[in-house]
Formats: C-alpha cells, structure tokens, sequence
C-alpha cells in the first residue's frame, strides 16, 4: 500500500471537506468584526468625551485650513492621557478575548480533524487535554507579538537619539532592516506555537510539553515539515499577488467608473483573500496532524529482504537458538 503524503493530504482535506476552512473563517471573521465593532465604539465615546466651544465651532465653519487647525488643536488639548488609557485597556480587553476564543477555537479544530484521520475512532482512549495549555501558548503568542512590537520601535528611538551622528539615508535602511528582522523572528515563534498547539489536542501535552514535542517533529521528520511549510507558502503567496493585482485593478477603475464601486471591488478582492487564506491555514493545519496520525516510511530493517532457508542451519541461525555444541555448526573436528 502507498503512503499517503501529509502535504497533498492537507490540501484534499482543503477541497474535500470544506467545513474545517469555514470554521476557520467563521472565528477569525467574528473575532475581527468584534474588533472593529469595539473600535468603533471606543473611538465613539473618546469623541464624545471631548468639549467644543461656541468659538471653536466657529472657527470649524469657516474653512480656512489654520484656523481648523488651531480649533482642533485646542478640542484635542489635554485629552491624549484619556486616549491613552483608553487604548490599553481597549489592548488588553481584546488579547484576553483572542487568547480565549483561539483557544477554543483550536481545540474544536484539531480536535475534528483527528478524529478526521482517525476515522472516528479518536475518542476511544485518546489522552485528555486541558485548556490551560492553549491558554498558555495563546499567551506566549501574544506576548511575542507585544514584544516584537515594541522592538520595532527600538530602532526608531535610537536613531533619534543619534541623529546627529548618522546620514539622512541611513535611518530608513536601517529601520527597515530592523523590521524585517524582526519580522522573521515573530513569525518563526508564532510559527512554532501554533504547530505546538496541535500536540496538545492529540497527545494531550501540556503547555512546556507541547513544545519540547514540536521540536522533536522537526527533528524527526523534517522532510514532511517543510514540504508542508513550503508548498502551503507558495500557495498562499500566489494568493497575495493575484489579490494585490485584482485590488489595483479595482483602484484603476475609479477613474472610469465611480468612487464606491472601486472601493466596493477592493473590499471584496481583500476579503476574497482573507477567505482563501484561512482555507490554506486549515488545510495546512490538516497535513501537520496527517504528519502525526498518518504512518510513516518504513524502516530500513523492515525494507531488507529476506534471506531464503537453506537448510536446517539457516533456520538455526534465523531463529537466534544457536547451540554451540553442535558438531555440524562448528569449525573444529569433532574429537572421537
């Protein structure tokens, strides 16, 4: 029997049961229009805190750009530590909730596509889990993300504070240099995390646990592992070029037709996108687990032929009961 490869087995899973990439749509969109919903009010209610004056409203009516300015200068005045505040109890709120819902989330994932690649037999004798180790992945997630944030302002701080000794053009490369890098390094850890999640669900690890098990995968297999990163990369990388030429394609239009089409096209060729890519992100979660339920190659001593009998000697020596006394196994004449 052939084995089946993890990478075409997370794409099939992809196309052929198309309800594990919904569910993925499904809690990444909800959680995204929360987002925006919790946004949108907290932007509400910091507006609404703020005081205009008869005079300012004056000065608002009157168009003239410095006038505007200094009216808006003078509504904003003294509100930037509510704005502040605001914003990082708003942050806060919004990664406990993502920690959670990912969390459960997660768990319903994996836990379906196991029970997928098991052929329901998943919960007959399958090791308990506990949401406290997603929890604390989810939370080492967001806590790498925080602190890759504030390194790419690091860069920014510095070259102020030595932009006397540096020429103009060096702050941008080195900004973007610094970003980059950083970059890699935050999406290699989320990378990581994510992959660690999985052996919480089907092996029942804990947090610490579910790491040290996603380190021996890519030390065991990592052929399968980075089949699977690069094809599903490819694949999703082909999906951001033909959105990012669908999206100006859709911009060059509003000079022919009007404004709200345009935009109208734009936001759905991005949601077009996202779509696609929660589908890939599902699918590729479905070839990491086909790595670990799928069996593997066979070993070398099991692809060895077989030596044929020849005799009542060789199946002496196959069996391991090998009596040294035997005259016709030994090398020496037998003494009479």
């Amino acid at each position: 029997m052939e084995r089946p490869s993890p990478t075409v087995e997370g794409f099939r899973v992809m196309f052929t049961r198309p309800a594990f990439g919904l569910a993925e749509v499904t809690w990444r969109w909800s959680f995204g229009l929360a987002v925006w919903l919790l946004l949108a009010l907290f932007l509400a209610e910091y507006l609404d805190s703020l005081t205009v004056s008869r005079a300012d409203q004056f000065l608002l009516k009157t168009r003239q750009p410095a006038l505007i300015l200094r009216a808006l200068l003078h509504v904003f005045q003294g509100s930037g530590a509510r704005l502040v505040e605001g914003f990082v109890v708003l942050a806060v709120s919004l990664t406990v909730l993502w920690i959670v819902t990912a969390a459960l989330a997660r768990a319903a994932t994996v836990k379906a596509l196991v029970g997928h690649f098991r052929s329901g037999r998943a919960t007959e004798g399958a090791p308990r889990w506990n949401m406290q180790a997603l929890l604390g992945l989810n939370f080492f997630r967001a806590a790498a993300f925080l602190a890759a944030a504030l390194g790419c302002l690091a860069p920014i701080l510095v070259l102020r504070a030595l932009r006397e000794e540096v020429s103009p053009s060096s702050p941008a490369l080195v900004i973007i240099a610094v970003v980059l890098l950083i970059g890699w390094a935050w999406s290699t850890v989320n990378w990581f995390l994510s992959l660690a999640a999985l052996f919480v669900v089907s092996r029942g690890q804990d947090t610490f646990g579910a790491m040290g098990a996603a380190i021996d995968l890519c030390r065991d297999r990592p052929g399968p592992v980075f089949a699977i990163a690069t094809w599903f990369g490819l694949a999703h990388f082909g999906a951001f070029t033909i959105a990012t030429f669908l999206a100006l394609f859709s911009l060059g239009l509003v000079r022919a037709l009007p404004a709200a089409v345009g935009l109208a096209g734009m936001l759905l060729v991005t949601l077009f996108y996202f779509g696609v890519a929660d589908f890939l992100y599902a699918g590729r979660l479905a070839a990491y687990i086909a790595v670990l339920e799928l069996p593997a190659w066979p070993s070398p001593e099991l692809l060895r032929p077989s030596v044929p009998s020849r005799g009542p000697q060789s199946t002496i020596v196959q069996s391991g009961a090998i009596d040294r006394d035997e005259l016709i196994l030994s090398d020496l004449p037998a003494l009479t």
